[in-house]
């Protein structure tokens, strides 16, 4: 077999050709038993992520970000985590002959043969520090051999390795055949990162989640990793999921965003109606946080109030203590349900609930 052949990449559907659905996520409610309370970190959250398309997530820390791309890899902790409801299905289409195939993920063993099957081949992940992600006891090449010898037993060892090399060429490492010998600490954190992202893309998944990957990382490595996971999106053709509080970065890597605060979705919308009208009332306190770069110099307008606790139960909008127009009696007793602003902007608020004749 050619290194040709390993590596080519899956065609993808055009925009509009038929059911792009790759992930829709109903309704999902996670939450957290601890001591001190029960923490509620998914409460009712509901999106879905189309083939080739990019997907940003949006929020202040705690609100729930990271745990929906764990409970979409299951690998959430349970314990304390327990998956109180809701469905996560996985669009897979038929290939070589095979009929389409849906996957309840949810229902699946976390480590059964199954879901082991679907990470890393059909959904891989980015994490935020890679030198905890990557085993200090092996090489950096053993670890990506590893998962490509999982997913592609077709392969020979010596097959995987080329791959292996060929994958840390892709993502700029130099001198790739030397460096798949070395073991995590003789990277450094921008080149470690590069090496997740070489690992992650090995098996050509359909859905990359990229988990504020360019925390740890200098703005100017932070800028490299971007543009080399915009270039590899487009040449593997899959789905992002890319996670950030930095709503510049998201702006940059995504066609949708969407917003979370306290394990709930706020709004949602492409990332151009989002950037030129932000509608719920959260949203544009984040905007008006961001340092203008452009004019004079303004003093930042921070949120009022504090964050609730997070043990706290809320029958209303989560966000209704530091609301400039909350409506007492009504967002303090009521969940707003998501409103259609448009085709392609919903809003979680009553302020645009629409009004009957």
């Amino acid at each position: 077999m050619t290194i040709d052949a390993i590596t080519t990449v899956r065609p993808v559907s055009a925009p509009g050709a038929g059911n792009d659905l790759l992930i829709e996520v109903r309704d999902l409610r996670v939450n957290f038993h601890l001591y001190e309370g029960v923490v509620r970190a998914l409460n009712g959250v509901d999106f879905e992520i189309r083939q080739g398309k990019s997907l940003g997530v949006i929020g202040e820390s705690g609100c729930g970000k990271s745990v929906t791309a764990q409970t979409i890899m299951r690998i959430v902790p349970t314990p304390p985590a327990k998956i109180a409801g809701g469905e996560i299905l996985l669009h897979l289409p038929g290939e070589n002959g095979q009929a389409p195939e849906t996957i309840r993920i949810l229902d699946l063993d976390a480590s059964g043969d199954k879901m082991r099957s679907i990470r890393w081949k059909e959904i891989a992940m980015v994490f935020q520090e890679p030198m905890t992600s990557f085993s200090p006891l092996f090489t950096i090449g053993n670890q990506i051999i590893e998962a490509i010898l999982l997913h592609m037993p077709q392969l020979s060892k010596r097959e995987a390795r080329e791959r292996a090399i060929e994958m840390l060429n892709r993502v700029g490492i130099p001198q790739p055949r030397r460096l798949v010998d070395a073991y995590p600490h003789q990277l450094s954190g921008g080149m470690r990162q590069r090496a997740m992202i070489a690992m992650a893309l090995s098996c050509n998944p359909r859905l990359l989640i990229a988990d504020e990957p360019t925390t740890a990382l200098d703005v100017t490595i932070e800028a490299q990793i971007l543009e080399l996971l915009k270039s590899l999106q487009e040449e593997f053709g899959m789905a992002l999921m890319y996670i950030s509080h930095d709503l510049a970065v998201v702006g940059e890597m995504s066609d949708e965003i969407m917003v979370m605060y306290l394990g709930m979705v706020m709004e949602r919308a492409t990332t151009e109606e989002l950037f030129a009208q932000p509608l719920h009332p959260y949203t544009q306190a984040l905007w008006r946080s961001i340092p203008r770069i452009e004019g004079d110099l303004e003093r930042l307008v921070p949120i009022t109030g504090t964050l609730p606790s997070p043990y706290a139960e809320h029958k209303g909008c989560p966000f209704f203590s530091r609301c400039e127009h909350r409506i007492r009696g009504l967002c303090d007793t009521q969940r707003p349900p998501m409103f259609q602003v448009s085709p392609t902007h919903q809003v979680s608020c009553f302020l645009y609930q629409p009004v009957t004749p």
